[in-house]
Parts: structure tokens; C-alpha cells; sequence
């Protein structure tokens, strides 16, 4: 038996998120379908994590297993036929077989993507903002988040979770084009964080709250200090890092 990673990249708006539900469709059913009728048999595809309704992935990965070799050419062709034009397989590689496309993610990155005029080509995938906006002040912000572990001002209420700790490596923003994007990176993402850090960002840029108002809220740990949670449309999964030594080489 093998194990493989699968990377997969998704247009969200269709699904509710990438994790199996029982009352609506999920980008991991439709996956596991396919995968289980081109490869002729039952699939288990366990995800990095979960992604809410209408967010999408430039790249998810996921893991299962298999008997036999797989040729990752021919496998990624005849499966992105069966795949709907919203879902995309464009790596698979071969892993040791105790490699968790969850446990073993080093870092997750996220993007969140603004316009300032309105793009019709755009409508799903990116937010529109047509007041002033000051985006300096807001990346000024974000580089405090680099000073912080504790987000549960960002965390949605009643979730699960031993800890609400995390450590954020990248909060910045970025002008690509017409597109503003906001771009973090942690090692682990509360349930709802990053649409809640944008939602609070902009509270600074349109010149609601200050700096230091914005440093309270992320030591008040407390969800109701900070601003609301962004729709989910303008958020990107875009990359997952996991440690080389999880990968099986080709000369191996």
C-alpha cells in the first residue's frame, strides 16, 4: 500500500467548503467520486483542513492510499476530464506511508483578495471596496500581528480547539494590479481568523479605530472587540509547506 499527496486547487462558490457535509456538496465528495472511478476503488481522501463555504484553494492537499503505482501524468489528465471546470488536480507525489496531509503541514498560507473598482470578471473571487481606503495604515497593522500568539479576538465563538495560540510568520499587504491582497502565513489558522483579521483591518483603513485600538482588540481576547468577518469570496487556501523528509524520492 502507498500513500499519496494530492494537490488540488478549487473555485469555491458552488460548495459548502471542502469538507464532506451531509446536506450539501463538498469539493472532498466530488473528489473522492472521481478519484474512486478512475481508479476503479474506495478512496479515503483525508484533507489538510477544512475551508468554509465559498472559500477557495490554490492549493489544498490531501492524502490517501492506494495499491499499486499510480502515473501521476496520466492519473492528473484522466481525472481533471472527469472533474467539474470549478475543480482542479495538478500535482500528486508519492509520501512515506505515516505522512498526514494535516498533522505534518508545517505552515498554511492564506490570501485575501480586495478590488477598488469594480471588475464583473472578478464578481466571485475578489471583494469589492468603493470607499477610501488606506491600505498603508492597514499593513502598518498587520505587522503587529507578528508580535502576538494569542488570537482569540479572531476566533469564532464556541469552536473546539485546545488552544487558540498561533504563531504568524507573514501579515502584509500586497498591490498586484488592480488587486489588493492581503497575504499571512502561520503555522496553524483558528476557524474564521483571517476573515476576522481582514474584517478588523478595515476598520483601521477606514479610519474607524487607531494602532493602538487595534493592539486592545488582540489583547482583549474577546471575539466582540473586533470587527466583522469578511465574506467568504475574497479568501484564497494558497499554499500548505510540509517538511522534505516526508516525500519518497524518485531515486529512493
Amino acid at each position: 500500500m502507498k500513500r499519496y499527496f494530492i494537490y488540488i486547487a478549487f473555485k469555491g462558490t458552488a460548495y459548502h467548503g471542502w469538507q464532506q457535509q451531509p446536506n450539501g456538496i463538498s469539493v472532498q465528495e466530488v473528489l473522492t467520486n472521481a478519484m474512486n472511478m478512475i481508479l476503479r476503488s474506495k478512496i479515503n481522501l483525508v484533507g489538510a483542513g477544512r475551508t468554509d463555504t465559498g472559500v477557495h484553494a490554490k492549493s489544498m492537499v490531501a492524502h490517501f492510499d492506494y495499491e499499486g503505482t499510480i502515473n501521476e501524468q496520466s492519473f492528473l489528465s484522466h481525472l481533471n476530464c472527469v472533474l467539474p471546470k470549478d475543480i482542479a488536480v495538478f500535482k500528486l507525489i508519492e509520501v512515506k506511508p505515516t505522512a498526514h496531509a494535516r498533522f505534518d503541514a508545517i505552515t498554511r498560507k492564506y490570501e485575501y483578495h480586495v478590488v477598488t473598482q469594480k471588475n464583473v470578471f472578478k464578481t466571485d473571487i475578489t471583494l469589492l471596496i468603493n470607499k477610501k481606503i488606506d491600505f498603508q495604515l492597514m499593513n502598518e497593522a498587520a505587522q503587529l500581528l507578528k508580535k502576538y500568539n494569542d488570537f482569540t479576538s479572531f476566533s469564532k465563538l464556541h469552536t473546539h480547539v485546545k488552544t487558540n495560540y498561533c504563531t504568524i510568520y507573514q501579515a502584509e499587504w500586497q498591490q498586484q494590479d488592480e488587486e489588493w491582497i492581503f497575504i499571512v502565513e502561520a503555522n496553524r489558522f483558528l476557524r474564521n481568523m483571517v476573515r476576522s483579521i481582514v474584517g478588523t483591518l478595515f476598520e483601521i483603513g477606514f479610519k474607524k479605530i487607531n494602532i493602538e485600538q487595534f493592539k486592545e482588540i488582540i489583547e482583549a481576547k474577546n471575539r466582540c472587540k473586533a470587527g466583522i468577518s469578511v465574506p467568504a469570496k475574497g479568501l484564497f487556501l494558497s499554499e500548505i509547506k510540509y517538511p522534505e523528509n516526508i516525500f519518497v524520492l524518485e531515486n529512493n
